[in-house]
């Protein structure tokens, strides 16, 4: 949890460093015809924290999270990401950039094996082409190697070893949330955006993906921005909390600012406004 504030960063309670602005959004506006998903909302994420987008259902959370991985381009205001302006693009330039992402609704290709589906990850990364892969001769089999041995990391850091050959559609749902972290993280990211990652998971699951999250920050220094319905989780996992309610910002700070924070309280808890 966040401690001493400053422009360059600061050291959080467990000793970790959180460093100067990663990615900033700012005034961000976002309509679906007549309809505002988001207004004017502004936040930044920082290099090694744990950043979660919190809100009630509606609140325009998961279309944040498709602006930041350029899913949507927004029709008002700018992203800015490692200190420059981001032109619109499309999600795999994004993805080149340095962000990855899980999604709210799991995304895997059900017919292949947890191997083949975490070396999707590494696509963006390939050199050779699709002609010189199906040779698998020269240069593409050495990248591929190499692209292996960096999945086959992953593999056992996220401890699913026994599962590598099985087909994802022969899972329990809680170890296809972990074939699609793996696949994420196969994709080397700056930053890490996960949709959810605890949805639908029972107690064991959701503790064993708390761990891996918070390994994944703390092992690989990677930036994680996060959104979650689990408040128990939010505010043991993260250093900074924005919260939105009807496409708007309504809180963002660390997480004893925002539990003591009346309006993100009546927002939860459905109390009117006069």
């Amino acid at each position: 949890m966040a401690q001493a504030y400053s422009t360059e960063g600061w050291i959080t309670a467990d000793g970790r460093k959180i460093g100067p602005v990663l990615m900033e959004m700012k005034n961000i506006t976002l309509r679906f015809g007549g309809v505002k998903a988001i207004t004017d909302i502004s936040f930044d994420i920082r290099e090694g924290e744990i950043r979660a987008i919190i809100g009630p259902n509606g609140a325009g959370k998961s279309s944040m999270l498709n602006v930041i991985s350029g899913f949507y381009v927004p029709q008002e205001g700018e992203v800015w990401f490692r200190g420059a302006k981001r032109p619109p693009m499309k999600p795999y330039e994004v993805a080149r950039q340095g962000i990855a992402r899980t999604f709210q609704n799991i995304a895997l290709f059900e017919g292949m094996s947890v191997l083949d589906n975490i070396m999707t990850g590494r696509l963006t990364m390939m050199e050779t082409n699709l002609a010189q892969q199906a040779l698998w001769w020269g240069k593409a089999a050495r990248e591929e190697e190499e692209h292996r041995a960096a999945v086959e990391r992953i593999i056992d850091f996220l401890e699913i070893q026994h599962i590598r050959k099985t087909p994802v559609g022969r899972l329990p749902y809680g170890l296809k949330k972990r074939v699609e972290l793996a696949r994420a993280l196969a994709a080397e990211p700056k930053l890490l955006l996960l949709d959810e990652p605890m949805a639908g998971m029972n107690v064991e699951e959701k503790e064993d993906m708390c761990r891996f999250i918070l390994d994944v920050n703390d092992e690989f220094g990677t930036t994680i921005a996060l959104i979650e319905h689990d408040m128990g989780v939010v505010m043991d996992l993260s250093d900074r909390v924005v919260v939105m309610d009807y496409g708007k910002k309504i809180g963002d700070g660390p997480p004893d600012d925002i539990r003591s924070n009346k309006a993100v309280i009546d927002a939860y808890l459905g109390v009117s406004h006069e």
